[in-house]
């Protein structure tokens, strides 16, 4: 598939950019050939610059819910941007915002806008630190929380593609406070505590790992998290950022049933737009200031474009609860489809899927934690990118990314995939 203009483009970035991409996982690296440039979307397709058409499975990193440009976000930021872009002064539309999601989430009494998923899970840390006079936290190898210094210690995302999992500009200072433990094994965790008693403030965790490949924390392992962590008077955070109102109205914490005491959110909650939120418990949350004495703070937290779109997203899912069935049936069938191809060719590739996440590893190990998602052939995969590519299917360009399903995917669309994945996995093996 030509791609000319995208070349052009990328060389032309590549002067004034780092890497030519302001996100490192778009630059293509793992996969080998350079980034397409994408001019517009609709529905579930992509259309690049060259003029050619994907059907996409990444939605903007997971916030298209409902595909790309759906009319009713669309019609709310138009009303929105008449009025204005940002007024430093607060609005009646983050106190509605802020009210919907503790509506949609129990676990959440009080919260904070912020505008990525960095800010609102290194905000939660911060809150979590003061609130408990304690300055240790747990982390898990593989979870990725965004690019605060001290979550970037064996993270996944792009920090795992790209063989960096401790980058450079992290301090030993800023590290020694970081415990890592290993995911969905909680004798790890409890070692960590008897080690480091009575100095933890939290631990964090992505309930559905998103950023390692898709990874589903077991049942019991969350449950015994929840109890430990209340034993031992430890805030647990819940890195919802890709997970929240992605896998249910609530998120993950309402598929697991189990309450955290501090949650992340970001992707959806802005509609496609830059946003982030860190909320929970009341008696912690009145420790932020100005209420209380923890510093945090956003010029463009909760400005009107961001919580319009936002508002017009949760609004459809609180109005809609039945696209999460729909978007379970259409992300079940794709996941068999693959599944079947895979039986035709003599293979098991482990495939994890949650709701609308999913992602096929390019191994036949059982895929539960950090050590046996790497065990994926990254090399495999970047031609299988590229064979789907040219069938005009549009994956993470990146082994350890999840695959997003959207209520605008049509049965047709799942079907030409199923039939790409098919070719394009008899072509490489």
């Amino acid at each position: 598939m030509e791609i000319s203009k995208s070349k052009k483009l990328f060389e032309e970035a590549n002067k004034y950019i780092p890497g030519g991409v302001n996100s490192p996982v778009r630059a293509f690296q793992s996969v080998g050939n350079t980034p397409i440039f994408m001019e517009r979307g609709g529905g579930s397709k992509m259309y690049d610059v060259d003029g050619n058409e994907y059907i996409d499975y990444i939605g903007s990193w997971g916030p298209h819910l409902f595909g790309h440009n759906p009319s009713f976000i669309k019609n709310a930021l138009l009303a929105s941007i008449e009025n204005g872009t940002s007024f430093g002064a607060p609005t009646e539309l983050e106190t509605k915002m802020a009210k919907l999601i503790t509506e949609l989430v129990p676990s959440v009494e009080m919260v904070r806008m912020v505008n990525s998923g960095t800010e609102a899970t290194m905000s939660a840390i911060r809150t979590a630190r003061g609130y408990t006079g304690k300055e240790k936290f747990v982390k898990f190898e593989g979870c990725y929380h965004g690019h605060a210094d001290y979550f970037l210690i064996k993270a996944g995302s792009g920090a795992l593609t790209l063989g960096v999992p401790t980058s450079p500009g992290v301090t030993e200072g800023n590290a020694k406070d970081t415990l890592l433990a290993e995911y969905n094994n909680i004798e790890s965790v409890k070692n960590l505590i008897t080690k480091n008693k009575n100095e933890i403030a939290a631990v964090i965790i992505e309930p559905v790992a998103g950023n390692m490949g898709v990874i589903k924390a077991n049942d019991n392992f969350l449950k015994e998290l929840r109890a430990i962590c209340s034993e031992e008077k430890i805030v647990l955070i819940f890195d919802e950022v890709m997970s929240g109102f992605r896998v249910a109205k609530g998120g993950a914490q309402e598929i697991f049933g189990v309450s955290p005491d501090l949650s992340t959110f970001g992707k959806i909650i802005g509609g496609g737009l830059p946003v982030g939120a860190f909320g929970g418990k009341q008696e912690i949350m009145e420790q932020v200031a100005p209420k209380g004495p923890i510093y945090q703070a956003g010029t463009l937290s909760g400005n009107p474009l961001a919580m319009s779109a936002g508002l017009a997203a949760l609004n459809h899912i609180k109005e809609h609860p039945e696209i999460y069935d729909d978007l379970e049936k259409k992300s079940a069938y794709l996941e068999q489809g693959f599944k079947n191809n895979m039986q035709k060719l003599g293979k098991n590739f482990a495939m994890n899927r949650v709701g609308s996440m999913m992602c096929m590893f390019f191994t036949e190990v059982k895929v539960n934690n950090f050590n046996t998602a790497v065990k994926s052939d990254t090399n495999l995969y970047g031609k299988y990118f590229h064979e789907m590519l040219n069938k005009g299917i549009y994956l993470a360009p990146a082994q350890f990314e999840a695959l997003f399903v959207s209520t605008a995917h049509s049965y047709s669309d799942l079907n030409k995939t199923i039939t790409a994945n098919y070719e394009s996995l008899k072509n490489i093996l």
